[in-house]
């Protein structure tokens, strides 16, 4: 492979950070080694990605080959995310990615962003204990090829040299952390040759080089643009031309940067709704792109649907095109918040049947070497029955999609009736997709995508569905993680907290406890009732951040010191403060709140400690209820140091108190005290007796909402009166 020229160029930069830790010697650095880099492995275009300071992110520092601009979404890379960069990163392993296809197995997401045909390698930047980012450079796909060793070993003998190159600099009191905007380093202008050819020719001809900058116009682009030659030169394309810089085009040019294929799209002559039509062509190489406009007839677009067969993704108008590349990124989102398979399965029918036109879906699961069928839609019923449970050595596509790690589409059904002879079909008209679902290399399940009549499979479009099935397959990989989990943090729960509560002759209890409905089924929500060897009571309520298995274990630890600082005759605030400092032993950066109430049931006189736990409640015996204030100190986990005032109170014969936790006053959009203050007039309207009763009645209205992101916990404590004590 022919190497593109790199020297005089890494000293010459497009842009320079007016801040920041970064100085010109670490940039000349930087851009060096990454023309350098791509120039040996014969790339068209690289960059490095550089730690910025804060904690995980990774930001690109320096890029050459690409506008950088178009590229935005991609300057900011977190070290957990599941992205060639930042595995690199993290590891301190390469990552060498021969075409989209190996692309899409491990990284979709990367792929569903860039669903273009490229190569693309990743190298850790390390000088011995210090990690300073990650070189990569992108090539032109080698389909079927791996990555060869000799590029390998080019591309870390350049990571290596820039490693030594900054760990110098930073010896020398230079720092290379970046805080700012990559920096272009722009290639060389190969506007040469064959100029008089071109200026004769109607036609208009523009070429920019790999920045996106124009380097060279001929008279007809000059008078369709309207402005000269030297007005354009030097600008970047979509800045000088603004129709062609509106967001409907702008995946037309990533993908020219990007794939090395040709491009062509339609595109109307300004943004007036009588502006005339162009055919836009882009023909790029390794040293830039050239681009030729022409009239045009206003394009024909069908209406019925958003995909045309065989025509791709967005080949419509600009609005079509922006409503069909919605979808697929519209999954992509819903997918995040789906923790069940069958949100996940309605997520898929919700938002990829539209996107592609699709009748049809059927998403089977594997477990022990077969497929199971998971959900199904738009199939005769039944049909699938004779395909659940299959083996992986069932010769069925949607079980050789799996094995294979290839998507299978078929254009009708007579295509896939030859393909495999003899398998029962459920029309006799249509077309199918098979796709394999595979996280992270783990196989997870199939899909198949069913069609009402014959179409083609753009490029695109197989590019897209393959990289969302990788999305699909995570986002089924935590649904079924999460059903684990789940499954262990309720019995967890279920064993933490109390089964019974205390009976006194002077104090009845009631609690009751509701998981959320959003996310994981639970949480950190405890009470407690404790009785101490000398006849006191510690009413106890907290609330641990977060769900799941560590937000039940660490709710099952504080419990657990409470009751042993309670048992051990520690005053309230003592109880407290020393929960706090545990807390800050047993897990740095996890906190929960608390509510601690020492009652003495005989006498009602009580000592209350708060730490960033809402304000009880207290309802006085003729049916008064007020919000109690206690001074508090900070929630537990933050500050070792932190003290918590305790507050005298009163428990009258008659009277109640109410210790909650936010769940039950929150509301989405609406300030807390409404939840609050809401709270205290149902608890004075409320019949005092039965406190069972009142306990359903008040934790009945929130239970009964179908949206409710956290948990409920309720503790009731009301003191009898002198007649009602001495019957019980």
């Amino acid at each position: 492979m022919q190497r593109p020229a790199s020297e005089g160029h890494a000293d010459c930069v497009t842009a320079r950070p007016d801040s920041g830790p970064a100085t010109d010697a670490t940039v000349r650095v930087l851009a060096r080694a990454c023309v350098d880099a791509v120039h040996a492995v014969g790339g068209f275009a690289g960059g490095v990605y550089l730690r910025s300071g804060a904690e995980g992110a990774l930001l690109l520092a320096v890029v050459t080959g690409l506008p950088v601009r178009l590229f935005r979404p991609w300057w900011r890379m977190h070290v957990n995310r599941p992205y060639p960069v930042a595995e690199a990163y993290r590891t301190g392993q390469s990552v060498h990615l021969p075409d989209a296809e190996a692309a899409m197995r491990r990284f979709p997401q990367l792929m569903a962003g860039l669903p273009f045909p490229f190569g693309s390698l990743y190298e850790p930047v390390m000088a011995g204990a210090q990690r300073f980012g990650v070189l990569f450079v992108l090539r032109p796909a080698t389909p079927g090829a791996p990555v060869d060793a000799a590029d390998r070993e080019r591309l870390r003998t350049a990571a290596d040299g820039l490693a030594e190159g900054l760990a110098a600099l930073t010896a020398a009191g230079e720092p290379v952390l970046w805080t700012d905007d990559p920096v272009g380093v722009p290639p060389p202008d190969t506007a040469q040759g064959a100029r008089e050819a071109v200026e004769r020719l109607n036609l208009s001809v523009l070429s920019m080089d790999r920045e996106g900058r124009i380097r060279y116009v001929n008279r007809a682009a000059a008078d369709l643009l309207g402005l000269s030659a030297p007005e354009l030169r030097g600008r970047v394309l979509w800045q000088a031309v603004p129709w062609l810089g509106q967001p409907a085009y702008e995946d037309h040019f990533r993908g020219v940067f990007m794939s090395g294929e040709p491009v062509r799209f339609p595109a109307r002559l300004g943004r007036q709704p009588d502006a005339g039509w162009v055919e836009v062509d882009l023909y790029p190489g390794v040293d830039g792109v050239t681009v030729t406009i022409d009239a045009a007839e206003p394009p024909v677009y069908t209406h019925g649907s958003v995909v045309r067969p065989g025509a791709g993704l967005g080949l419509g108008s600009p609005a079509d095109r922006a409503s069909a590349l919605y979808r697929p990124v519209a999954l992509a989102i819903a997918l995040t918040e789906a923790v069940t398979a069958r949100q996940v399965s309605a997520v898929v029918t919700q938002e990829l049947l539209p996107a592609f036109g699709g009748r049809q879906l059927a998403i089977y699961l594997l477990s022990e070497r077969h497929l199971h069928l998971a959900w199904e839609t738009g199939f005769p019923q039944g049909f699938l029955d004779r395909f659940d449970g299959v083996a992986l050595d069932a010769r069925l596509p949607g079980v050789e999609t799996l094995t294979t790690g290839r998507p299978m589409f078929f254009e009708s059904m007579e295509h896939l009736a030859a393909a495999y002879p003899g398998i029962p079909l459920d029309a006799h008209v249509g077309a199918r997709a098979f796709l394999p679902l595979i996280a992270s290399g783990r196989p997870v399940g199939s899909c198949i995508l069913g069609f009402d009549a014959p179409r083609g499979f753009s490029p695109e479009e197989r590019t897209v569905l393959t990289a969302l099935a990788g999305l699909i397959a995570q986002a089924l990989e935590r649904a079924q993680r999460y059903d684990t989990e789940a499954a262990l943090a309720r019995g967890l729960q279920a064993a933490l907290l109390p089964h019974r509560l205390p009976v006194h002759a002077n104090v009845e209890t009631v609690a009751r406890y509701l998981p959320g409905t959003q996310g994981m089924e639970v949480g950190g929500d405890w009470y407690d009732v404790i009785e101490t060897a000398d006849g006191l009571m510690a009413l106890v309520i907290g609330d641990v951040q977060g769900h799941g298995v560590a937000a039940a274990a660490t709710m099952g630890q504080l419990r657990s010191a409470v009751r042993a600082f309670t048992l051990a005759g520690s005053t309230p605030d003592l109880v407290v403060a020393g929960t706090n400092r545990l807390l800050i032993d047993l897990d740095p950066g996890q906190f929960a709140s608390c509510c601690y109430v020492l009652l003495d049931p005989v006498s009602g006189r009580a000592r209350a400690a708060r730490a960033g736990h809402p304000q009880p409640l207290l309802r006085h015996a003729d049916g008064r209820a007020e919000v109690l204030d206690l001074p508090g100190g900070v929630v537990l986990g933050i500050d070792a140091g932190a003290t918590y005032p305790v507050t005298e109170l009163r428990l009258a014969p008659g009277s109640m108190l109410a210790l909650y936790t936010d769940g039950l006053v929150e509301e989405a959009g609406r300030d807390i005290d409404v939840g609050v203050e809401r709270l205290r007039a149902a608890l004075a309207a409320a019949r005092p007796s039965p406190l069972t009763e009142m306990a359903d009645r008040l934790i009945g209205e929130a239970g009964g909402s179908a949206d409710r992101p956290d948990d409920i916990a309720l503790l009731l404590a009301s003191r009898k009166d002198g007649r009602a004590a001495a019957s019980s």
